[in-house]
Order: C-alpha cells, then structure tokens, then sequence
C-alpha cells in the first residue's frame, strides 16, 4: 500500500439506475434501486479508489457495511456515490460514504476494507478448499 492512501481522499461516481440494479417484486411502477445493489456500488467506489493507491499485488476486500438506504431512487435516474477515507490503520481502511440523486440524499454509511496481496490470500484459500474437502471425505 503506497503512502498515497490517507484519510480525506475522495472520490464520487455516478451511477445510471438501470433495470438490472432495481428491486422487481412491486411491479415495473415500483422499481427502485436495489439496498444489496447500493452496498455493491458501494464496495466497488471504495476499492476502485483503494486499488488507485494499492501496490502491485494488492487488492482489498470488504470486512464492514453500514448504511443508511434514506429515500428511494427510480430506474432511469442516476445516482453519485462519494467516499472518503475515514481512517487508516495499517492494511485495514475506513471509508465514509453518502449518496445523493436529482432529488437528495438518498444514503449514508461507512465501509471497512482490508488490503490483501492476492497471491497469500489465493494460497489460504486453496489450504481452506483442501480442508473442508478433507472433512466431508
């Protein structure tokens, strides 16, 4: 992880709220942006940024969401997204995010993500597959 990443860094993105992102279980009239789709654009913004400060090698994964899903956005509109990192304390990084449409907020909440190197964290996984496929042998 590069001295780069501290807190106050910011990013914002913008989002088009398109079909595939919205709930479907009110009808097409109550399409609305999705809470597990939100939390995934969270991650993603958090560690798109993260990943702009992270060595070679590194990744993250997300370890904590909180959010607060505060007013509804329609399919077809757009979303930003703003995170800023909260805090830094060695591999483990908090991020601040809120979220706003044409109309206003729409959510706020923080992120926790973790900095791996890929290739240990492939490793341990491997090791995990091997043991769980051990024990149901």
């Amino acid at each position: 992880m590069k001295e780069t990443l501290v807190p106050g860094l910011t990013t914002t993105v913008r989002i088009d709220i398109d079909t595939a992102r919205t709930i479907d279980f009110m009808g097409e009239d109550g399409r609305v942006y999705a809470t597990p789709e939100l939390v995934r654009d969270i991650e993603m913004t958090t560690r798109d940024l993260l990943l702009r400060h992270a060595d070679a090698g590194e990744d993250s994964v997300g370890t904590r969401v909180e959010v607060d899903h505060l007013a509804p956005t329609l399919a077809g509109m757009w979303v930003e997204l703003t995170a800023t990192v909260a805090e830094v304390d060695g591999r483990a990084v908090t991020f601040d995010v809120t979220g706003r449409d044409a109309a206003g907020d729409i959510c706020k909440g923080r992120h926790a993500r973790f900095v791996v190197d890929v290739e240990k964290t492939k490793q341990r996984l491997r090791k995990k597959a091997e043991a769980v496929a051990a024990s149901a042998a």
